[in-house]
């Protein structure tokens, strides 16, 4: 293994041989395709302001493949090529957490395949699958990742993509015969299952999303009836600004919520009750997306 590494180091510095400050902007441009930037916009506006239920079933998707990349990080413990013992150096930004596998890498390809499938060509599915491969390279080129650390996102980003494809709708459809009570307790269920491994630190953030995501499209369901076509036979400019009214609105609402916990939130994270702020945030985030902004979304009239 640790002649692997030492020979994806060499790539990295191969890689960075033509690195420049124009190219480096680039780079960390695209690296945000596959990371937290790209899932904060690109959820909460399918939900709002294309198909709920597919934003829902995406989101979920996206959760669930960041908690098996974040489980393994933590499991395997595997570097990262600036680390002191390879060479800092090759370190043009860092992160925190373990290296293997790549949750770029994985994130990016199970995001944009179940996006590529809304349009049903296979051109789509190709730019899926270029834009997740110049998402991996801009992280070896930035020296956060080995080339296994790639490899292995893909493999896995691939795996839950079959899972979603093939599991997905069989378990959808055994939920929805279960009602909205059977939705809530599997919900709750698989929140559990997350936190049990490590309750704390970002191992407990896609518990409380899932959560959160859970309780909110359900009472969006039962109670709400939202949907993101409905709007009132609008075409042209009047659409375009119901939508972009929606995202601003929904957005703002996100700010509301992150500022609020944030105020109320112990400081220090050695705090006991810093978990449990954390897990609400997150969980209270999500019940806002799915249930709170399209209730006002009704009562504002920017949807029926």
């Amino acid at each position: 293994m640790e002649d692997m590494l030492r020979w994806g180091l060499d790539l990295i510095r191969t890689v960075q041989s033509v690195a420049n400050p124009p190219l480096t902007v680039f780079m960390k441009a695209v690296t945000s395709l596959g990371g937290e930037p790209a899932y904060m916009v690109l959820l909460p506006l399918c939900y709002w302001c294309y198909d709920e239920k597919k934003g829902f079933r995406l989101g979920l998707a996206v959760i669930c493949s960041t908690w098996i990349n974040l489980g393994l990080k933590f499991l395997l413990g595997q570097p990262r090529p600036f680390w002191p013992a390879y060479d800092p150096g090759v370190g043009i930004i860092t992160e925190r957490l373990n290296g293997l596998p790549s949750g770029h890498a994985q994130i990016s390809l199970t995001m944009w395949t179940i996006v590529a499938s809304w349009g049903r060509k296979r051109r789509f599915y190709v730019i899926a699958f270029l834009v997740s491969l110049l998402v991996g390279f801009s992280r070896l080129y930035l020296g956060v990742h080995f080339p296994t650390d790639l490899i292995a996102g893909w493999l896995l980003g691939a795996a839950v993509c079959a899972g979603y494809f093939l599991l997905g709708p069989r378990i959808e459809e055994a939920l929805l015969k279960g009602g909205f009570r059977a939705q809530m307790i599997a919900g709750a269920a698989a929140a559990f299952v997350m936190i049990l491994y490590r309750p704390d630190g970002a191992l407990l953030v896609p518990g409380a999303v899932v959560l959160g995501m859970s309780v909110g499209y359900g009472l969006a369901g039962r109670y709400i009836h939202f949907s993101a076509a409905a709007i009132f036979g609008r075409r042209g400019a009047a659409k375009f600004f119901t939508l972009l009214g929606r995202f601003l609105v929904g957005t703002a609402g996100i700010a509301a919520v992150f500022f609020i916990f944030r105020l109320a939130s112990p400081r220090s994270p050695e705090s006991s009750l810093y978990n449990l702020f954390r897990f609400l945030r997150y969980a209270s985030l999500q019940i806002w997306v799915c249930a709170g902004a399209p209730w006002v979304f009704r009562r504002i009239r920017l949807a029926e």
